[in-house]
């Protein structure tokens, strides 16, 4: 992820009291969470646990290696204020992941919100060329609808 994605899913899911999870590697997310002078659990919660109050938002890498995706989504729901955000980052380039990723966290009670596709440099008028796409970004909800249903 990097330091403007994270400033980006700071700023544009969170409020300045709100409390942010962070499980992703690397200190991009802690470095925006800093400056956004937001409150965090930063990487200490991966040592002692996720802690007693919810969060408006929790961003975590992709693939997982301690849980299944449908328990680690669960403990996800279980941690987030009704209306709060999981942010999963994916490496570009699974074209079937997001999808597997969105199945499970249905099956866990959140629901599709947003898929963000963060990209180096901006194509330049005139020159045909493709982007290089690094982080594909899923945002999840809790819906405040049981089971992330709108339609019971």
């Amino acid at each position: 992820m990097s330091n403007a994605m994270g400033v980006r899913l700071v700023h544009n899911l969170t409020h300045p009291s709100d409390l942010i999870i962070d499980l992703a590697e690397g200190p991009q997310l802690a470095r925006a969470i800093i400056a956004a002078h937001r409150r965090s659990h930063l990487q200490a919660a991966r040592a002692v646990g996720w802690g007693r109050e919810s969060a408006t938002l929790i961003v975590t890498g992709w693939p997982l290696a301690e849980a299944s995706p449908i328990d680690f989504f669960l403990r996800c729901r279980a941690h987030l204020v009704p209306g709060g955000c999981v942010a999963v980052l994916l490496a570009h380039g699974d074209i079937a992941l997001p999808v597997d990723v969105v199945i499970a966290a249905k099956r866990a009670g959140l629901a599709y919100l947003q898929h963000i596709v963060a990209a180096d440099r901006p194509p330049r008028p005139g020159q045909q060329a493709q982007l290089a796409i690094h982080t594909d970004v899923l945002i999840l909800t809790r819906s405040a609808i049981e089971g992330g249903r709108a339609d019971g």
